[in-house]
């Protein structure tokens, strides 16, 4: 059987450009304005190519939400396809500029974003247009949001509505380690903890305070202590602040946590143990807040479905495909809560998100298009047999004829 979309069969060149000029466009969460900016430019092109755009205004703080949809009557809500993405960045402004310049090295494209994950809302975008083009029925939701590198805040409602609607999720983060997919995720938790204690002076009464830095060094130890990597979980400390200055005992400390759990089972023990920890002296104080903000993205055997087809379609493009869990959250943590057949880490391949050696592997960008576009149509379960039809002139420089 030959597959109706081949690697070929876009201009690769093309999408590059227009990749460079999204990664010139920085998107930090924070910034709305910057955000909803890229916005616009997603939204012509989609409009461009034949598709129905529903913008759903920023809340929180937070740019818009956009909804790309390829939509056909006769196709219930049950039988969608939800694509999700996301075009903010953790990049502050002026990235760019000072720590990590837009450049090519070799099979290298390094940028703010590029591979978490610009690129793959871009590649999502073409590939339902490869899969149109192609004779696919099926309705297909890309839903592009801004804001999920600080925990989908504003999103995640709307996420789970169209969820609810959704036959298959597959998530365009960046691959993994080489290429692999993304078949399962840890939960993600975070704890906040506020240390009380008495100030005092350093010099003439230390007797009389209790220091919170020193009860909280001693919670560090307890929460580092939770640490199971047989079990999965790991419990990090990021942040710790407090004092009012050297010669005070300090009256206040406060810690931040991540937490990584691998199942509901294991993160509500994991709290539990947490939300019990006290201070050995009874004029320190905790003030502990912790809770789940991604549930855990367990593979059911729906997703290993899912899997096995993409892999199919991966070796009849000649390219390997493995499967892999992953410590990182995604939007994806969120529909395959909701029991919808999730695939995540279908955008491209590369590295370093989140540091200034990001980058995308120019390479991978048309073998994942491809793998995307054909694992769309093969869910079409309107379409018996789609017929490939053959591309327009159009078709080969999609993005140059938009200013």
């Amino acid at each position: 059987m030959k597959l109706p979309i081949q690697m070929d069969e876009f201009d690769l060149n093309s999408l590059l450009d227009e990749l460079r000029l999204w990664v010139e466009m920085e998107t930090p969460s924070c910034d709305a304005a910057a955000v909803n900016r890229l916005g616009n430019r997603v939204e012509m092109l989609a409009a461009q190519a034949g598709f129905a755009v529903e913008r759903k205004p920023g809340t929180m703080g937070f740019g818009d939400i956009l909804a790309i949809r390829s939509s056909f009557p006769d196709v219930a809500d049950a039988d969608r396809i939800l694509i999700l993405a996301h075009i903010d960045t953790v990049h502050a402004t002026g990235t760019l500029a000072e720590k990590l310049p837009l450049r090519q090295e070799g099979d290298r494209l390094y940028g703010p974003g590029i591979y978490d994950m610009k690129s793959g809302v871009l590649m999502a975008l073409e590939a339902m247009k490869l899969a149109t083009w192609a004779g696919c029925n099926c309705a297909v939701d890309l839903l592009i949001v801004p804001d999920e590198e600080v925990g989908s805040k504003s999103s995640r409602p709307v996420i789970e509505e169209y969820a609810k609607k959704a036959a298959y999720a597959l998530v365009v983060e960046p691959a993994r380690d080489g290429g692999k997919i993304v078949t399962a995720r840890k939960g993600v938790g975070i704890c906040d903890i506020i240390v009380r204690g008495r100030a005092a002076h350093a010099g003439v009464r230390p007797a009389d305070g209790r220091s919170a830095i020193r009860a909280a060094a001693r919670l560090v130890l307890a929460l580092d202590a939770l640490n199971d990597p047989v079990r999965g979980v790991t419990v990090t400390v990021g942040t710790i602040e407090g004092g009012t200055g050297r010669n005070t005992v300090p009256a206040e400390c406060r810690l931040q946590i991540d937490l990584r759990l691998p199942d509901i089972a294991t993160a509500e023990e994991v709290f539990a143990n947490i939300n019990a920890m006290a201070p050995e002296d009874p004029d320190i104080t905790f003030e502990i807040k912790s809770y789940l903000t991604r549930p855990p993205f367990i593979q059911s055997a729906q997703s290993r479905a899912l899997f096995a087809d993409a892999a199919k379609i991966a070796h009849m493009l000649g390219i390997p495909l493995n499967g892999m869990t992953t410590g990182g959250g995604s939007d994806g943590n969120f529909t395959a809560a909701l029991g919808v057949p999730t695939l995540d880490g279908l955008g491209a391949d590369g590295g370093g998100a989140h540091t200034f050696d990001e980058h995308i592997l120019v390479s991978s960008i048309a073998p994942r298009t491809a793998l995307l576009a054909n694992l769309i149509v093969m869910l079409d379960r309107q379409s018996p047999a789609p017929l490939h039809v053959a591309p327009g002139p159009h078709w080969r420089s999609p993005y140059r004829c938009f200013g």
